[in-house]
């Protein structure tokens, strides 16, 4: 399985230079909205989620729901609904305009199923050039690599491509499968936060991992 987020011929320059701000250059996605370039992701198996991705999300989602809940913050009533999810990419497009946030779809690229995703939060330039990492995989999914691949590519995206120098991630003590793919890539666990983040309608401790630029990263 192959994945890359982006060539390294349609980065903007502009990422490669370390710029903090960038002005909106001409960018169409599918579903005929317009970003800036820089979110031009071109990829094999992995992209930015489209209005048009609404029902394998909801689909996958919904028969991923009781493997999810225990991870996730808790769902609201209307979770997958279409209108919730023009809300979710209105978030994700407000977050990409503000360059603070990236998501991503992963998708299977013998037949184009979307397997799971992951995002980059919370980025904040300045002193800091740090950003979080979260993922989810749909249950049929799980356990057969493909998260680790997703984040094997997604590292140098996030030091090479959008010049940051910490990128972060954390994850219930008790998730073990998210805790080797971290360690898999190298990150060195940190400590636990108590109470961390409101997780299943509980706050919950939290392992606290980070990868930063000069770490060596490895490639499972």
């Amino acid at each position: 399985m192959k994945i890359r987020f982006q060539a390294d011929a349609d980065i903007d320059p502009a990422i490669r230079r370390g710029a903090l701000r960038r002005e909106p250059a001409a960018g169409v996605y599918p579903d005929g909205t317009s970003n800036p370039e820089v979110l031009r992701v071109a990829a094999e198996q992995g992209r930015v989620p489209v209005t048009g991705d609404y029902p394998q999300w909801a689909e996958l989602r919904a028969r991923s729901r009781s493997f999810l809940v225990p991870w996730e913050p808790t769902w609201a009533p209307d979770e997958l609904t279409r209108s919730a999810y023009r809300r979710r990419l209105k978030q994700y497009q407000k977050e990409l305009r503000e360059e603070t946030g990236y998501a991503f779809f992963i998708f299977r690229s013998a037949d184009q199923r979307l397997l799971g995703g992951l995002s980059l939060s919370n980025v904040r330039r300045g002193v800091t050039q740090a950003c979080t990492l979260g993922y989810w995989m749909g249950a049929p999914f799980a356990g057969q690599g493909y998260m680790t691949e997703a984040v094997r590519v997604l590292v140098p995206f996030v030091f090479s491509h959008l010049w940051l120098h910490r990128l972060e991630a954390a994850c219930l003590p008790e998730n073990v499968v998210s805790r080797r793919v971290l360690e898999r890539h190298g990150f060195t666990y940190e400590g636990l936060a108590r109470r961390y983040l409101k997780i299943n309608g509980r706050w919950q401790d939290h392992c606290l991992y980070a990868l930063v630029s000069d770490d060596p990263w490895r490639s499972p």
